[in-house]
């Protein structure tokens, strides 16, 4: 991906989604032809010349500095994974030597842990978004990973091309855009990667609403919070779910799902849990809960 048409994307949609009024401004006089602040605007506000601004959103901005960089990201109002992007899209990691990228693995413990939580959906997603470990529950839950060829085991590709996950989370859309938030966020930590190229290119030929969402350069890493799911075993689930990076590999995290305990879904996530041993013996149905 080349980074000065990144960088300069992404600038522009930051500046699309603040108007005058909301940053203290008086609008900049003149019919306005785009959404958003002018890069005039956006130079007043973080006391830079109008010049210099410029030439940083149009992706010449090696030498800017950090308190700079800082004073646009402010005016801005960009996140902390915004924040983040944007000072990897100046300032990007050099890579001395090409090398081939090695398989994707957690270390065996990280297997062993989550293959003890017999009651605790858990999977390891990698770089891209890739699914590089998970347990029995995760498989009930999410989908028979070890069944699915080694490309589709990937979240983003499962959300956007795979039928059975847009009726397995009721709120699909905020999901797509999460995942989306994320795989961009991965590309600008590690913009020379083959495969995440090819994944972003088959996705955007293929789903309509990846290009949408891959379009609007929203970043966010991933975090804390609650899905619904719909699942066609058990039917309605409310989970609680838990991001946690694993300290060996900043690339690799740890993604665990409960119910409140005493809830329906914490009775529907054993009654799953039960289903899923007995599975496991006569091996996965062929029609698979979801991804």
């Amino acid at each position: 991906m080349d980074q000065r048409t990144e960088l300069s994307e992404f600038l522009r949609s930051r500046r699309a989604r603040l108007q005058p009024e909301e940053v203290g401004l008086t609008p900049y006089g003149g019919r306005r032809r785009v959404p958003g602040l002018r890069r005039e605007e956006l130079a007043q506000l973080a006391g830079v010349s109008v010049a210099y601004y410029t030439r940083l959103e149009q992706g010449r901005g090696q030498n800017v500095s950090t308190g700079v960089l800082e004073a646009i990201a402010d005016a801005l109002r960009l996140t902390r994974a915004e924040r983040d992007h944007l000072t990897r899209l100046v300032h990007p990691c050099v890579t001395k030597t090409r090398r081939p990228a090695r398989p994707q693995r957690v270390r065996p413990s990280v297997q062993h842990l989550i293959d003890t939580m017999d009651n605790t959906p858990a999977y390891v997603i990698g770089r891209r978004l890739d699914i590089i470990a998970w347990n029995r529950l995760a498989c009930a839950l999410l989908g028979d990973f070890d069944a699915m060829p080694a490309g589709r085991r990937n979240m983003a590709w499962q959300i956007f091309l795979e039928p059975a996950t847009r009726e397995l989370y009721t709120e699909w859309d905020r999901k797509a855009e999460d995942v989306v938030a994320f795989l961009r966020l991965d590309a600008g930590r590690c913009p020379d990667d083959p495969k995440l190229a090819a994944l972003v290119g088959e996705l955007s030929v293929k789903s309509p609403e990846f290009r949408s969402l891959w379009a609007t350069h929203n970043v966010q890493d991933k975090g804390f919070g609650v899905k619904e799911l719909h699942h066609p075993v058990v039917g309605p689930l409310t989970l609680s779910y838990e991001t946690l990076v694993l300290p060996a590999d900043q690339n690799q995290q740890l993604i665990t799902y409960h119910a409140e305990p005493g809830s329906p879904s914490a009775e529907s996530l054993r009654i799953l849990a039960s289903w899923a041993m007995e599975s496991t013996g006569a091996g996965m149905p062929a029609t698979r809960p979801g991804a």
